[in-house]
C-alpha cells in the first residue's frame, strides 16, 4: 500500500506542479486512480499528504481542490522564505566545510554549462537550482529550518515562478550563486544572509513581473 500510494502521490504532485491539475481543480478519487493506476485507498492517502504540503485543500464539505494562491499567499511564502533562507545561509557561512563548498561550485558549473546552452533547459535548471539551496540548508546544521523549509520550498508557486524565468533572469541567478557560495567560503555570515535575503526577493519581483 505504501508503494502505491508514494506513486500516487509522485504523479500528482508532478501534474500539480506542471499544471496539468491546475488551481480550484476538484480531485475525484476514482478519476485520479484511474490516473495513477492504483486504487482509491493510495490516492486518499496522497491527497491527504499533498494537503498537508499546501499543494491541496480541502473545502467545508470535505471535497478536495488544488490551492488556489491569492497574491498575498504568493507574498507570505517568499517573506517567509527569504527570512528563512538567509538565516539558513548566515548559520552555514559558520559551519559550511571544504567539501560542501567544492559541492557548490560542482553545482554552480553545471548551472552556468545549462543557462549558456542555446535552449535553456528549464527542469535542469530548477533542479540544480534546488540542489544549492538544499546545499546550504544541509550546511546550516539546523533541523528545525530543515522542517520549516522543506515544506516553504516544495510549494508549486516557488517551483512554477523558477520555471518562469527568462534568460537575463536565469543568468542573474547564476551570478548571485556565485557571490553567495563566495561569501559561504569566505566564512562571512552577515554578507551570507545579505546576499541571500536578496536573492530570494529578486525571485518575488521576477514573478510578479511575470505575472503582471
Amino acid at each position: 500500500m505504501k508503494k502505491a500510494s508514494d506513486q500516487a502521490y509522485r504523479i500528482l504532485r508532478e501534474k500539480i506542479l506542471s499544471g496539468e491539475l491546475p488551481p480550484g481543480h476538484q480531485l475525484k478519487e476514482e478519476e485520479l486512480a484511474d490516473l495513477c493506476r492504483v486504487s482509491r485507498t493510495p490516492v486518499r492517502e496522497a491527497i491527504r499528504q499533498l494537503e498537508t504540503e499546501l499543494f491541496v485543500r480541502r473545502s467545508d464539505s470535505q471535497r478536495s481542490y488544488v490551492a488556489e494562491w491569492t497574491e498575498a499567499d504568493v507574498a507570505e511564502v517568499f517573506v517567509l522564505r527569504g527570512m528563512l533562507e538567509s538565516h539558513a545561509a548566515r548559520l552555514a557561512a559558520g559551519r559550511i566545510n571544504a567539501d560542501t563548498i567544492a559541492e557548490l561550485k560542482q553545482v554552480n558549473e553545471e548551472m552556468r554549462a545549462v543557462v549558456t546552452a542555446e535552449i535553456l533547459d528549464d527542469e535542469a535548471f530548477l533542479a540544480l537550482n534546488e540542489r544549492f539551496h538544499s546545499l546550504i540548508l544541509h550546511a546550516s546544521a539546523s533541523e528545525r529550518l530543515a522542517g520549516l523549509l522543506g515544506r516553504l520550498v516544495l510549494q508549486p508557486v516557488v517551483h512554477l515562478t523558477a520555471l518562469a524565468y527568462e534568460r537575463e533572469q536565469v543568468n542573474r541567478s547564476l551570478s548571485e550563486h556565485l557571490e553567495i557560495t563566495e561569501a559561504l567560503e569566505r566564512g562571512d555570515t552577515e554578507w551570507a544572509e545579505a546576499l541571500m535575503t536578496a536573492h530570494i526577493r529578486r525571485a518575488y519581483n521576477a514573478r510578479r513581473k511575470h505575472a503582471a
